[in-house]
């Protein structure tokens, strides 16, 4: 698939993409591959940009995640941004396939998850996760998120006994493709840094599951 498929939103102060389960959000010390990276060759080639392109993420998704990214192309619109999602003013929707549905079909989750190696715990010590979610379909669930902590969804959905498929570090015994979970960053509405318009951008879930 060409990296231009992905793009969801373009002006001159956000680029927005639909990033692949399987490929890190922002590169590391260990890979340089990721969407950060793609993402500055496309603005670089399409703009015919002669020096560094300016781009950095406004939030990650995990690398077995997929969905919207939203990048922010200036300093103005970075500190912006990061100044609506410290207020909790974007809205984030996700859509997880569970292992098993829970038992209300609607609801509210509260936990306090302790950030631990690699992995997101239930601990008393930790700090506040809430998420709203929904059940929408087949062990299908829309999601939306409150608070913005580690691995949020994938360790409340598994403590309530609902761990999203694939995600075998968090209990699942059903399988995705391989490198992915069934957890999907699908719909996200801000409001613009610089115009002050709402932008409201949604992209639905395509999991590959296997049996």
């Amino acid at each position: 698939m060409k990296f231009s498929d992905s793009v969801l939103y373009l002006d001159n102060h956000l680029f927005i993409v639909n990033k692949p389960a399987g490929l890190l959000t922002q590169p590391t010390e260990n890979s340089s591959d990721s969407l950060e990276e793609l993402a500055k060759a496309y603005i670089k080639e399409r703009f015919e940009k002669p020096g560094a392109v300016y781009l950095h993420a406004v939030h990650r998704l995990d690398k077995p995640v997929s969905g919207i990214v939203l990048f922010a192309r200036t300093s103005k619109a970075l500190s912006r941004l990061q100044e609506q999602q410290r207020n909790r003013e974007i809205q984030k929707v996700y859509f997880a396939l569970v292992d098993q549905e829970p038992k209300d079909k609607s609801g509210e989750l509260k936990h306090k998850l302790l950030h631990g190696s690699h992995k997101a715990e239930v601990s008393e010590s930790g700090k506040e996760a809430i998420l709203r979610y929904r059940v929408v379909g087949k062990n299908l669930l829309r999601i939306e998120l409150i608070t913005g902590r580690y691995h949020q969804i994938r360790a409340q959905l598994a403590a309530i006994g609902s761990p999203i498929v694939g995600d075998k570090k968090y209990g699942s015994h059903k399988s995705c493709a391989e490198g992915q979970i069934a957890l999907h960053h699908g719909e996200m509405v801000f409001v613009h840094p610089t115009t002050k318009k709402e932008i409201n951008i949604s992209k639905q879930p395509k999991f590959q599951t296997t049996a």
